[in-house]
């Protein structure tokens, strides 16, 4: 009785866990322990496949085949010495053996030495009857040399080799957008879907193309077309909702959302897509309702939390806004957009006290960013928080070096303390730099802006431009 290729495998496998179960010795040829070898490597277990190896080359001890596998496993495990003495050894008796220069490519890859890990592929090339793996193992190697122009055609000799080879592809059109060369990009895909009519990867990529290049009606048409290719396909239908939506066709971008969530498990994408067409039609419940479902499935995404929140302050409902920002924080207390609109919302709610430590929390989180600075002071201002206000903005100084808006804040909240001296250098100071934004000062400080000697000091810089 003959057993076919797939039986026969399954065999060796069970005479070889077999074996392991009752401590029995039974003899493999090489080619089946090869068998044995990649069928763990492939489902990941490692242990099991050095076991393998190693009895293997107990059986076989000259078996190069065998050492190879050992060497990609020394290469795995990061024992680049190990594999590349015994790389060497194997070199000295199979110079004509492919897999050799492979093998030395990953370990120079692993080495970030990847112009000789190119040199070996290109050897290893020469050699290769089966030539897909290793022009995309030299698009990989000029990727992390960031030579895109070689990378591309490399992977575009890949897909000539091999065209299902769907990560080759995508490689290719990776390139092609990093090189900014959308409509090329175009053209090799529209070519490939001459030959491969039914290709809804490459339909895809051509609609992403064209979104690209705002050209949307033909992303339509290739989305379409990836959607008949699979009308299961899912990422063709969210990208068609893109479109769509772009094109303000947003009950449309709608029904592809939502179609969606009925062929796989929702994903917060579709849901916050879906929410933001539905606000976008004024349809602020059923917004609401798919905003709540995004921040259900997943509560650690910003966007749904800021999608619903935001709602509820463009439409003044303050206290629903604040409900939502306060369970937001506790999820994530180090998102610096949650405590800008923490702040914002109770400036809004008329909590100064709230918004400045809101705004605290966003200096604590981003120093470098003047306007925290600036929105905190002004806060503190609000409730007479006058010597908070100006430690404030003495620190800010650190951090930004003669800035009109300190500089101005500064002067009035100096002036307002009577520390007169202090004032008159910082207006000096900041009318110097920027007279004309004196508005600041009015706007911030208006008594001491129509303070007389404030009038004086602004008059003569006034003349003086």
């Amino acid at each position: 009785m003959k057993f076919g290729p797939d039986e026969s495998e399954k065999l060796t496998l069970i005479r070889f866990k077999s074996m392991l179960k009752t401590n029995n010795v039974l003899f493999f040829d090489s080619d089946e322990f090869e068998i044995i070898i990649n069928y763990y490597l492939d489902n990941g277990k490692m242990s099991m496949a050095k076991k393998a190896i190693r009895i293997g080359l107990e059986q076989h001890p000259t078996s190069s085949s065998l050492k190879l596998y050992l060497v990609e496993i020394h290469v795995i495990e990061n024992k680049l010495d190990k594999a590349e003495m015994l790389i060497d050894e194997i070199y000295d008796i199979e110079k004509s053996n492919e897999e050799v220069y492979i093998q030395k490519a990953n370990i120079h890859s692993r080495r970030n030495e990847h112009a000789q890990a190119i040199f070996q592929l290109e050897a290893a090339l020469d050699l290769s009857f089966d030539k897909a793996e290793i022009y995309s193992q030299l698009g990989m190697e000029y990727l992390y040399l960031e030579d895109f122009h070689n990378a591309l055609q490399n992977f575009i000799s890949c897909v000539k080799e091999d065209p299902e080879n769907g990560s080759a592809l995508h490689n290719v059109v990776y390139c092609y957008d990093y090189l900014e060369q959308h409509q090329e990009a175009i053209d090799y895909l529209l070519d490939y879907v001459e030959k491969r009519p039914y290709s809804e990867i490459a339909w895809q990529n051509i609609g992403k193309q064209y979104y690209t290049l705002k050209n949307y009606q033909k992303a339509l048409e290739a989305y379409d077309f990836a959607i008949i290719s699979d009308d299961a396909f899912v990422g063709a239908y969210l990208e068609k909702g893109k479109v769509l939506e772009k094109l303000g066709h947003y009950e449309q971008a709608i029904e592809c959302y939502i179609l969606t969530l009925r062929i796989e498990d929702p994903s917060t994408f579709a849901l916050l897509r879906a929410g933001k067409c539905y606000e976008k039609l004024g349809k602020f419940k059923l917004a609401k309702k798919f905003y709540r479902q995004c921040i259900d499935h997943d509560m650690l995404l910003d966007k749904g939390w800021l999608a619903i929140i935001r709602l509820y302050k463009r439409q003044k409902n303050y206290k629903a806004a604040l409900s939502y920002i306060e369970k937001a924080i506790k999820i994530d207390n180090t998102n610096i957009k949650y405590w800008k609109l923490y702040a914002s919302i109770n400036q809004k709610l008329r909590d100064f006290n709230s918004a400045a430590i809101g705004y605290t929390k966003c200096v604590e989180l981003a120093d470098n960013n003047l306007s925290y600075w600036l929105n905190l002071a002004d806060t503190l201002l609000k409730i007479a928080k006058w010597q908070d206000a100006k430690k404030v903005l003495e620190n800010a100084t650190e951090f930004f070096y003669d800035e009109k808006e300190l500089n101005y804040r500064l002067a009035g909240i100096y002036y307002k303390t009577l520390d007169l001296e202090k004032g008159e250098f910082y207006l000096s100071s900041a009318l110097r730099q920027a007279p004309d934004s004196v508005e600041i000062l009015k706007e911030t400080f208006p008594f001491v802006y129509f303070n007389q000697d404030v009038q004086n000091i602004i008059s003569k810089y006034r003349s003086k431009i």
